[in-house]
């Protein structure tokens, strides 16, 4: 165990390594801001193409207090947040039934590498049919987009485990339920958070091309209305709050993953062997 002197020394220096990432992320921004500024008013594109960062703060401001914009919001919202549900709970089932069964691994598993790498919106004229331009099509495809990725990395997860955890669920005659919560679902942690993030980044994207392609509402659809306006500052300001939604969705799952609780703790006595 760390002595206190030895706690004392490491603080500062992490306090400082924070610090020096934080003024790397500082710098980058503000070159980044400089070069869109630089590039906007170089003339070398054409008028209105790159608007001035101040224009699209403007119209992003706009955007907050405009009810439209916030049932646009609320459509993306829910498509990707319940085809993320839907595709992780039927993904997470698959992976472990093709982790755990050798001979289903062997038939289904290269179909689910194949299909896992076709490119997701082709399914979406299918789905249009099924379910129309609204939201039922939106979330399948986002469904459909984050299954892949939950079932794959799971069921290659599943096979690191060590058989001696499984021999000791079979000694003390562990049921199939009991097994799964005390043995595969803790050692499974890191390939779940790996599933939740590549999942819910390929389901926003699938959600919003679907949104782009044919829709009546959603971010996407905004987005596209006002580039067939040509309101080049108030698509840039749906794509900054695309973005940032992005960008919360995968905060929050790393969040959700390293929260304290028996399955953690089960985790690192696992690793610790």
């Amino acid at each position: 165990m760390a002595s206190v002197g030895e706690m004392k020394n490491v603080a500062p220096e992490t306090a400082a390594g924070l610090s020096r990432v934080m003024l790397y992320r500082i710098v980058a921004f503000v070159l980044i801001l400089g070069a869109w500024e630089a590039a906007g008013a170089s003339g070398l594109f054409f008028r209105g193409v790159i608007p001035s960062s101040v224009l699209i703060v403007t119209a992003f401001i706009k955007l907050m207090g405009d009810p439209v914009f916030w049932h646009h919001f609320g459509v993306t919202f829910f498509e990707i947040t319940t085809g993320f549900a839907i595709g992780t709970l039927l993904g997470g089932m698959a992976g472990l039934v093709l982790g755990m069964n050798r001979y289903t691994s062997l038939v289904l598993e290269p179909v689910v590498q194949y299909l896992a790498a076709t490119p997701k919106v082709v399914f979406l004229p299918i789905l249009l049919i099924l379910f129309g331009i609204g939201v039922g099509s939106k979330i399948s495809l986002a469904a459909i987009s984050c299954f892949f990725p939950m079932a794959l990395s799971l069921a290659s997860g599943v096979r690191t485990i060590p058989p001696m955890f499984l021999r000791v669920g079979q000694s003390f005659n562990l049921t199939l339920a009991q097994r799964i919560a005390m043995i595969y679902m803790p050692a499974l942690l890191p390939p779940i958070a790996t599933g939740l993030r590549l999942g819910f980044g390929i389901a926003t994207v699938g959600c919003l091309l679907s949104e782009i392609k044919l829709s009546n509402a959603g971010l996407g659809h905004a987005a596209m209305q006002a580039y067939s306006r040509f309101d080049i500052p108030t698509m840039l300001a749906l794509l900054l709050v695309i973005f940032a939604l992005a960008g919360m969705g995968n905060y929050l799952i790393g969040r959700l993953v390293r929260l304290p609780g028996p399955t953690n703790r089960r985790v690192t006595r696992l690793q610790q062997g």
